[in-house]
């Protein structure tokens, strides 16, 4: 008796440590599915429920439609193949498996429905960017190694049950200002990719300003190749050739994201008025700039030249350009008299339009008179006047379109805490949660909620050099703007979203994201 009672102890003491009786190590739990409610943006409806799917050597992605959605098929096996090692044919016949099915439904542009069950998983929509958009969700439901570009040993488990998914606004975007620093084109691709893990189908890029000119624009060749040629500190500076932003247009849109370009006129005009004097009203060239103060330039409103220049830079971009909007800056035009704002924007907006673009400018633009159909982007504060705030809802209740970027909410560059090593403060401290807890419906006293066309977080360099610098800004506080925009207010709730939001953490580091581990997150232990 003493020595059964002594083996049993033993045996107790061997399994404690993860070993048999037997001297082998147990056969390991398998590891659960990723549950639907730790989705980023959250899905609009889910209902989990039943046995998961299981990714083998077997799978093959099917895909009903045209070339479009073939390629967002494509899209997915690239994503698979690195980490599961796989094949994963991309295929039109053939049941089970994967199936990215076009079908019209209550999806609209944007939408889908995900079903995953043992036999497949199907992502069904009206269009190919919600086929992407369900992509996107079946990422996050995989295991974060999937991310990994080298084989992992899985399992590559899908949860079982339905969401069915409709975006709340239709405008979810990001800016990277690349004036103040210039990034690639390689750079810039690596955003667009994080960008569109979360549903973000803007990328709004800011392309002049004080520091830097950064397209190249061929009736005006002095604006890249003068204007261009420094940033913040006085680096090298760069800009990109209309073959280098061809290839950022057409990567964003392989990404569903639409490209709009900024020129902000008439102030953060700096590197245009060094590059070619007659833009000024004295005729004289100011030096390039490094620094950072705003403010203090200005195109001349009463030349007649200053126009023949807006209308070949627009003109140059807008062929360039395939999306619907083209932004016109606006702000901080402090050596800009009223008179000549309102007459410069009288001017502008209509060579906008007489190139097929919709006009977006920042909030100053409600100023003057916004055109037909406008956009003006609101970046004041919790404590911006009153009287401005309804300046800029007075011109929403007339028809203006607002998307919101109020910078002590949604300006990345913003530090999180006082310690923060980049960044700036002049809009306050942003922690994750302040990014986060807040309505786009019921943020700007007396605009109607209809016309709040979405949100859009901005990201200036004046600090920035690198990507990792980029992603240590933008992350965790993108995920949160993106949400944001993206799901009902119903699904709205910090103490949840901080949840979901560590969740990501796993994945961040498989994608090899830098970010914040901001102490208002409940992270997963190392």
């Amino acid at each position: 008796m003493r020595h059964r009672t002594l083996r049993l102890l033993g045996s107790l003491v061997l399994v404690a440590l993860g070993v048999s009786a037997t001297g082998a190590a147990p056969t390991p739990r398998p590891t659960p599915p990723t549950p639907f409610d730790h989705v980023v943006p959250a899905p609009a409806h889910a209902n989990p429920g039943g046995q998961p799917y299981r990714i083998t050597r077997g799978t093959h992605i099917r895909v009903d439609g045209d070339g479009e959605a073939r390629r967002v098929g494509e899209y997915l096996a690239g994503l698979l193949r690195p980490s599961t090692g796989y094949r994963l044919p991309v295929t039109d016949r053939g049941a089970g498996g994967i199936r990215l099915r076009l079908h019209q439904g209550p999806f609209g542009a944007e939408g889908y429905r995900l079903d995953s069950g043992p036999a497949g998983v199907t992502i069904t929509a009206a269009a190919p960017a919600g086929l992407f958009h369900g992509v996107q969700t079946l990422r996050q439901l995989l295991p974060a190694a999937v991310e990994k570009d080298s084989v992992q040993p899985g399992p590559w488990l899908v949860a079982g049950g339905t969401l069915q998914d409709t975006p709340r606004y239709g405008w979810r975007g990001a800016m990277l200002d690349v004036s103040r620093h210039f990034f690639t084109v390689e750079q810039v691709k690596r955003y667009i990719d994080q960008l569109a893990l979360y549903k973000i189908n803007k990328l709004h890029l800011h392309l002049s300003d004080d520091q830097g000119w950064r397209i190249a624009i061929d009736s005006w060749p002095r604006l890249a190749a003068y204007g261009g040629s420094t940033q913040v500190g006085g680096g090298p500076g760069g800009h990109y050739t209309k073959a280098d932003y061809k290839e950022i247009v057409r990567y964003a849109s392989s990404r569903y994201l639409e490209v709009v370009p900024e020129i902000d006129m008439p102030g953060h005009t700096n590197a245009a008025l060094a590059s070619y004097a007659e833009l000024n009203c004295d005729g004289v060239a100011p030096p390039l700039y490094t620094g950072t103060a705003v403010g203090f330039s200005s195109l001349c409103a009463g030349k007649e030249i200053t126009y023949d220049f807006i209308d070949d830079v627009i003109r140059e971009l807008a062929a360039l350009t395939p999306g619907r909007y083209l932004h016109i800056g606006g702000d901080e035009a402090h050596s800009t008299s009223h008179e000549d704002y309102v007459a410069f924007m009288d001017r502008v907006q209509p060579i906008v339009a007489r190139y097929g673009k919709t006009v977006v400018g920042w909030h100053q633009l409600t100023g003057a008179t916004p055109a037909k159909g406008a956009l003006a982007q609101y970046w004041g504060l919790d404590g911006t006047s009153a009287a401005e705030k309804e300046r800029v809802a007075a011109a929403a209740r007339n028809g203006t379109g607002i998307v919101l970027s109020p910078a002590d909410r949604i300006y990345l560059d913003m530090k999180y805490t006082a310690d923060t090593p980049l960044g700036l403060s002049w809009a306050g401290l942003v922690e994750v949660r302040r990014s986060y807890d807040w309505d786009p419906a019921a943020y700007l006293p007396g605009a109607p909620a209809s016309a709040i066309r979405g949100v859009e977080a901005p990201l200036w360099s004046e600090t920035l050099t690198r990507s990792d610098e980029i992603e240590y800004m933008a992350f965790p506080r993108l995920p949160g703007v993106a949400e944001l925009g993206w799901s009902p207010a119903s699904t709205h709730d910090w103490d949840a979203y901080k949840v979901r939001l560590a969740a990501q953490a796993e994945r961040w580091e498989a994608l090899g994201i830098d970010f914040y581990r901001s102490p208002q997150v409940p992270w997963p232990s190392a």
